[in-house]
């Protein structure tokens, strides 16, 4: 399969037409949202969906989010819209918040994961809209790339992993945010957070009163990893995601403690004959030590570090690395966007940690 891909807005009109009748003939269009790359097919269409899964070889248990144009098209993919869900949507829809709900007939087990449940978003891109418009149907778009890779910020990500495996790429450029949306889970006796995102839990708070964060959550952020033969709630909760190819290990600390430790570290991996890349804050020091500095702006930039370190993990993978080390940035002190991070580091270095003061 060659895979097409076009320039947008430039493609215009015609390049619309051309992705929904794929996505009608039961395709696959990758396209962007505010956060992340999506992988698009008709949520309705249970070959679509088994159809993302094979391209992303992604396990067949992990929740497919449903994108809307619309609050009117949630309406026929649930079973009812309660309350809390209907003030959500008001405050952050179109935007990167993903909200659970008991789901309805239509939608297939195949998109869902097997659950009861559908996990459903309406993105704030153009593109994204326009397309989901012009297909006149849901469509469910999990990140579009290779399941455990870093998640796709730009066009070129997509063609890296999915090349010859789908369609069509829409190519509109940069996401401006860079981690995937937040997902509250509203089907319970009081909403949950499943994954932690932009929009964070003081600003679910301030429109529905107090929200959770799942357990599972809890233990990514602290280094555990789940492991669990019960089927994941929603994406990200359970498989390894966003890893490079080299092992890569936080060091969390002071700044001054993390630097240091940075140091030690890539001396020792150098010493072994082992090509060493070093993600940090703007820190001149460290350049000396390591085969590859990564800058992802200062120490305290949360919107910098979610924009740009899925795009610094691939290329980490392109500079042929044997082993990583990442400041942590301080991110435990951070209960904001810090905290979804976090969540996408942990996941990345597999819950491998050292303290700054440590081996």
């Amino acid at each position: 399969m060659e895979t097409l891909i076009v320039k947008m807005p430039e493609g215009g009109e015609e390049a619309y037409e051309k992705a929904a009748k794929v996505l009608k003939d039961g395709g696959l269009v990758a396209f962007p949202t505010e956060t992340v790359y999506g992988l698009g097919g008709n949520a309705l269409n249970p070959e679509a969906s088994a159809k993302i899964y094979a391209a992303k070889g992604r396990p067949s248990d992990n929740p497919l989010i449903v994108h809307v144009s619309d609050v009117g098209m949630v309406e026929g993919l649930v079973k009812e819209i309660p309350k809390a869900a209907n003030d959500l949507m008001e405050a952050f829809w179109p935007g990167p918040l993903t909200i659970i709900l008991k789901a309805g007939d239509a939608v297939p087990r195949q998109t869902t994961g097997g659950l009861d449940t559908v996990a459903l978003r309406m993105p704030n891109h153009p593109v994204a809209l326009e397309l989901i418009r012009k297909f006149g149907l849901p469509i469910a778009a999990p990140s579009a790339n290779a399941s455990g890779r870093p998640s796709p910020t730009k066009a070129a990500h997509v063609m890296e992993d999915l090349s010859g495996c789908i369609d069509m790429v829409l190519d509109g450029g940069e996401v401006q945010i860079g981690v995937e949306s937040t997902i509250v889970d509203l089907t319970g006796d009081s909403p949950q957070i499943l994954r932690p995102g932009y929009i964070t839990k003081e600003m679910l708070e301030g429109v529905v009163g107090s929200v959770g964060i799942d357990p599972a959550v809890a233990h990514i952020n602290e280094g555990q990893l789940i492991s669990s033969a019960e089927p994941p709630r929603a994406p990200g909760m359970k498989y390894r995601h966003y890893a490079p190819k080299a092992p890569l290990t936080l060091i969390t600390g002071s700044e001054e403690e993390v630097t240091e430790a940075l140091k030690k570290l890539a001396l020792k991996a150098r010493a072994e004959g082992k090509r060493v890349g070093i993600i940090c804050a703007d820190a001149a020091e460290l350049e000396p030590f390591a085969d590859k500095i990564y800058h992802v702006g200062n120490r305290t930039d949360r919107s910098s570090q979610a924009k740009l370190i899925y795009d610094v993990l691939r290329r980490c993978d392109e500079d042929e690395l044997d082993v990583i080390f990442a400041d942590d940035f301080g991110l435990d002190e951070d209960i904001g966007l810090g905290y979804a991070v976090q969540n996408r580091l942990m996941k990345a270095a597999g819950g491998h940690v050292i303290h700054g003061e440590g081996d």
